[in-house]
């Protein structure tokens, strides 16, 4: 089981349309293995932006893969996930050209065949050893074009999301393509409150819902829909992911019969109170909406908890998100 980002690119501090305040390769340095984005096309320029690029714009996909090759660069031991959602149905070729302007084609896996049974996934050491450490779904358009850019719909099934009742975590097929017996499976695990009728991250509940146990945790939505489907889940999605003093990492690190117990703590969360953000404008502790764009490749200093190379793999998932 790999712990995702949702809107990984969605960067800010008190602002209503982000879902995390960590940057990228923050993200990736704590542990993160999957990057949820969402791609809108903007007077011909892909860029990753919450709904609509007005609301938030996170600024170019080139720039936010040109993150992505860098870190694999620097980690040649590891596999990462990327889960793209064509919200504007854009064609496979588009991605493409993005994909091989910074290199990332190269370490891209492309599947025997799609879809791909999840017992068919080759072990996260294969792909080490074959340099192939990167596996890219699309939500919607993929075709054989594109080989290394696979259909999420047909590989892997998803739970609800915007959920706004803790009660309403369950493990019920909500998206599918496919033979849900045979496909991979991903939890969003990711709680929403509704601000001015549309749901945003619920910011006031985040340390019980990405603690490692107890009611509506993410060890206790993980360990529900073990029981509910017989295997264990490839990927849990969540918001603010250093919140709940590492407990997506712990609830990981148990699932995949490891020890979670990095060098260095993750990265902490940001003082809620009134003060400067990163970007050097003003912030205060009430939610505001705001037109934002962060940078994407800030270093941080956090060591990763690898699972082992013998597990099964599972790269990516592109989310349909609506939001």
């Amino acid at each position: 089981m790999f712990v995702g980002t949702h809107d990984s690119y969605a960067i800010a501090d008190n602002d209503v349309a982000a879902n995390q305040d960590q940057t990228v390769t923050q993200q990736l340095n704590d542990g993160i293995r999957l990057l949820q984005s969402q791609a809108h096309n903007e007077n011909g320029v892909i860029k990753l932006c919450h709904t609509s690029c007005f609301l938030f714009d996170g600024g170019t996909l080139q720039a936010y893969l040109g993150t992505v090759k860098t870190w694999l660069d620097a980690n040649p031991n590891e596999v990462l996930s990327l889960l793209i959602v064509n919200i504007d149905n854009l064609p496979p070729s588009e991605f493409d050209a993005v994909f091989k302007a910074v290199g990332l084609d190269a370490v891209s896996f492309v599947p025997s065949s799609s879809p791909l049974p999840a017992s068919s996934w080759p072990t996260l050491g294969s792909m080490i050893d074959s340099n192939k450490r990167l596996v890219t779904f699309l939500s919607n358009q993929a075709d054989p074009s594109v080989p290394y850019l696979i259909d999420e719909f047909t590989n892997v099934w998803e739970t609800a999301f915007n959920v706004i009742d803790v009660n309403a975590f369950d493990c019920s097929v909500n998206r599918t393509k496919g033979d849900t017996s045979t496909q991979m499976f991903l939890i969003n695990h990711f709680l929403d409150k509704l601000f001015l009728g549309n749901p945003v991250p619920d910011k006031d509940n985040l340390d019980r819902t990405n603690s490692a146990s107890g009611f509506g945790s993410v060890g206790a939505h993980v360990d529900s829909c073990r029981s509910a489907h017989g295997r264990t889940p490839n990927f849990i999605l969540v918001d603010y992911y250093e919140h709940g003093n590492g407990g997506v990492f712990q609830a990981a690190a148990s699932i995949n019969g490891v020890s979670y117990n990095p060098a260095v703590p993750i990265a902490k969360p940001p003082s809620t109170g009134s003060g400067t953000s990163s970007n050097g404008t003003s912030t205060s502790s009430g939610p505001t909406v705001s037109v934002t764009s962060r940078p994407l490749n800030n270093t941080g200093a956090a060591s990763s908890v690898a699972p082992a190379s013998g597990f099964a793999f599972v790269s990516v998932v592109l989310l349909l998100a609506s939001f």
